[in-house]
């Protein structure tokens, strides 16, 4: 069966056809070890550049979800159960770097209480914390959902920051030195209110991360960013935990 063509997006045409492969790869159209279309099909399919097609399979090659194969042809990568991601950069810096204009808008910004939050958090079960819901945006395309859960004994004035001139992320990096982390990167079925903020179907296969990160021997906050994606799952520890932790289950 062929596949509908991609409508056009904003944004860098590489990444489009980044985002085409690696959401064929999510509803198993690619399989892993099968070849995906030639450079030729691909250049006729999205009315591109050979250079073009060329840099989207280079860049899913180095992130280990394509094979290329010299004289042979492109293959989606063998499932690997893990891989580590150390990295932790600020959303707005990688949207600038995509060479589009960053923008965000703040749908949630409260006190909350959960018993499950607060264990994460090291703090005790019927404790406030701080529950931020942030849209982001490249050239007014919306691209990634942040939910953050936020440490007050941290950041205590975090409800008070206005995230339109600033992320959450270079706050509570301007509040103390990134001491640890630990995150799970996976694929899961966006939810319909979701769905409707990140303008895509609900249902649409998204990459999930949920990130938790220490500093001044404390956990600052966990944050949950959700992004059109693929069906890979990553999972790594930055730093230095002062506490053994497992892994961030499902919230």
């Amino acid at each position: 069966m062929t596949s509908a063509v991609p409508t056009p997006r904003p944004g860098p045409q590489y990444k489009r056809i980044m985002d085409d492969i690696r959401a064929r790869i999510a509803s198993e159209e690619f399989l892993a070890g099968g070849r995906i279309p030639s450079e030729s099909m691909l250049v006729q399919r999205f009315g591109v550049s050979r250079m073009t097609v060329n840099r989207a399979l280079r860049e899913l090659e180095s992130e280990g979800i394509l094979t290329r194969i010299q004289g042979v042809g492109t293959f989606v990568s063998e499932a690997r159960n893990e891989s580590a991601v150390l990295e932790i950069r600020d959303i707005a810096e990688e949207i600038s770097m995509d060479g589009r204009q960053h923008s965000c808008r703040c749908l949630t910004a409260e006190k909350s209480s959960a018993p499950r939050i607060n264990s994460l958090l090291g703090l005790p079960g019927n404790a406030l914390h701080f529950r931020t819901l942030l849209l982001h945006f490249g050239d007014d395309a919306p691209v990634l959902l942040e939910e953050r859960f936020v440490n007050p004994g941290f950041a205590p004035d975090f409800l008070q920051v206005d995230f339109s001139t600033t992320t959450a992320h270079a706050h509570l990096m301007g509040l103390g030195t990134l001491q640890g982390a630990e995150h799970v990167f996976e694929a899961e079925a966006i939810e319909s209110d979701a769905a409707g903020w990140l303008q895509v179907p609900p249902g649409t296969p998204c990459l999930l991360l949920r990130r938790r990160t220490w500093s001044r021997d404390m956990v600052v906050s966990i944050a949950i960013l959700t992004a059109p994606g693929s069906s890979r799952r990553y999972a790594g520890v930055f730093g230095e935990i002062p506490q053994k932790a497992q892994t961030i289950p499902k919230l």
